[in-house]
């Protein structure tokens, strides 16, 4: 029954709300349960999303602290700096994974989730890390930088360095070489044109000490940058080896210039001391060589000249001979002079071209010239006296052998048959052309058979034998005299010759050399004595000379 005062319409109206106030209470319930499950998904997701974040975070704070760039080279910065590119992209990517985080947490907030001030405190050390992370990845990438063109810098002060220390160096080295050097020079053009490049050298020692000066400001710039901004360098130069030490160890070497000064000075002093040896011996040289040739040519003119006797020649040759021995001490003073070029090292003149040897070799001529000389003038008078020959039959032998002695070519050319007409009586001029001295075997035959004389080969051959006995090809005058001498003499001069010895000997074998001078001019006494054999037959005695041997070689033998 209802209650008192209540209408079934009211119990109906009250059931109907509390029908209605059932469905609405489990809409709220149904809305509830919705909420709750959002919430839990929120939270799940943000402990996700907070978890992932979290993990990437871990040891990035103690990365971009990190002090590494302080001792890393200039290609390690630049690695450092594309790694640290790649973070800060990696970096802008997780911006939206925060973002969504602080998202979740507001939503959560605004949906009263329970655990909101958890999730806020969390949430809140997310962002304050990522702020933190954000100011380190900036400061990293600004001290990346900053070092990057600090090390830049250095790198290319680095380079110039070596571009300019390279080429100083070595011209420091040869330098060196050339100021230790030991030089070696024979005249003084040579050590003039030494002492030339080594003030030349000199006169660039300022510029070199502003180059090195500034080779050193380079390295001392490094430094400045290094002390001033606290960089920590690694390692040397990469691009030399060259130190600014070294380069100071070897500019203190230029105390070598004062000692390559004095060494100069000294060898040129010296080289000029060798130049006035050179034109002292030169000076004289070229004084004696003429002398000795013009000598040479006066005596062999004088043997063949026609002028005078041959006691006039002979004496003028030995006026020549004492002329020629006074002229010795300025052989020997010449000799003095080579001896000190000797001990100089002296080994070239251009002020002659005679050397010692050269004029040793013609004075050594020339002295056995004038004694052959004088010794064949001798003989020619000891032949004449002896076989009667008149002087002007000398001076036709003389002429004759003159005409015929030419080029001893060996042959009987054009000249030589002109000279044979002239024997013959022909007028043709007389040759100019300067005398040996000697005729060669063709030029003899020519003249024997110019002269009347018709022979064969054997016949000349013979003659030859006498004339040449030692074969050498080659008539002396001395052998042509004998020769035409014998051939105009009687044919006993030899047996003539030889009893007058005997008779001066005392009917004796041999004869004495003080019986020589005693019976016979002191001239023709010596040449005697000088040319008998040792007598060695078995009455000998000492000091025999045997005079049969020197008749018969001085005019041979009687049945010619």
């Amino acid at each position: 029954m209802p209650s008192e005062g209540k209408m079934v319409s009211d119990v109906s109206n009250a059931w109907g709300g509390l029908e209605g106030a059932e469905k609405g209470y489990e809409e709220w319930l149904l809305n509830e349960i919705r909420r709750l499950e959002r919430l839990d998904h929120l939270a799940e997701k943000f402990r996700q999303k907070a978890a992932i974040h979290e993990t990437w975070t871990e040891g990035k704070e103690a990365m971009l602290q990190a002090r590494d760039f302080e001792t890393a080279s200039l290609s390690e910065i630049k690695a450092l700096l594309k790694k640290h590119e790649a973070f800060e992209s990696d970096l802008a990517a997780h911006q939206d994974r925060v973002e969504q985080i602080a998202a979740i947490a507001q939503e959560l907030n605004e949906l009263d989730y329970y655990d909101s001030p958890s999730v806020n405190a969390r949430c809140q050390n997310i962002c304050d890390q990522w702020d933190a992370l954000g100011a380190l990845t900036q400061k990293r990438s600004e001290a990346l930088q900053r070092t990057e063109k600090l090390l830049e810098t250095i790198d290319q002060l680095y380079l110039e360095f070596a571009k300019r220390a390279a080429p100083f160096n070595n011209w420091m080295e040869g330098a060196m070489e050339d100021l230790q050097d030991t030089f070696i020079v024979h005249t003084i053009e040579e050590i003039q044109g030494l002492s030339t490049a080594h003030e030349q050298f000199k006169a660039t020692l300022p510029e070199a000490d502003k180059e090195r000066g500034a080779i050193l400001g380079i390295h001392n710039e490094i430094a400045k940058i290094v002390a001033t901004y606290h960089v920590n360098m690694a390692g040397t130069n990469p691009y030399t080896t060259i130190n600014p030490q070294e380069i100071n160890a070897k500019w203190d070497k230029r105390q070598l210039v004062p000692q390559r000064d004095q060494a100069l000075i000294e060898e040129h002093a010296r080289q000029q001391n060798n130049e006035r040896l050179r034109r002292q011996f030169a000076n004289q040289a070229n004084v004696i060589g003429p002398w000795i040739q013009t000598k040479m040519e006066e005596i062999g003119r004088i043997s063949i000249e026609m002028h005078g006797t041959l006691e006039d020649q002979l004496t003028h040759l030995r006026q020549y001979e004492k002329n020629i021995v006074n002229y010795k001490p300025k052989i020997d003073q010449l000799e003095g002079d080579h001896q000190l070029i000797q001990e100089a090292l002296i080994f070239d003149n251009k002020h002659t071209n005679y050397t010692m040897e050269h004029i040793r070799v013609g004075w050594e001529q020339l002295l056995t010239t004038i004694a052959r000389t004088i010794n064949e003038i001798e003989n020619q008078i000891l032949t004449r006296d002896a076989k009667g020959i008149s002087q002007d039959q000398m001076n036709e032998f003389r002429a004759s052998f003159n005409h015929f002695d030419r080029d001893h070519s060996g042959t009987l050319g054009a000249e030589e048959f002109k000279a044979c007409l002239i024997s013959l009586g022909f007028d043709i001029a007389n040759d100019a052309q300067k005398k040996t001295g000697m005729m060669e075997a063709e030029d003899f035959k020519t003249c024997l058979i110019s002269l009347g004389y018709n022979m064969g080969e054997a016949e000349f051959s013979r003659i030859m034998s006498i004339v040449d006995p030692n074969r050498v090809g080659v008539v002396t005058f001395q052998s042509f005299i004998d020769f035409m001498s014998r051939e105009t003499a009687d044919t006993d001069t030899a047996d003539q010759v030889m009893a007058s010895f005997k008779v001066l000997a005392g009917d004796k074998n041999y004869i004495l050399a003080d019986e020589l001078r005693r019976e016979l001019p002191p001239d023709q006494a010596e040449y005697c004595i000088a040319r008998m054999a040792p007598y060695a037959g078995p009455d000998a005695i000492p000091g025999a000379l045997d005079y049969m041997s020197f008749s018969t070689a001085l005019y041979g033998e009687s049945d010619l």
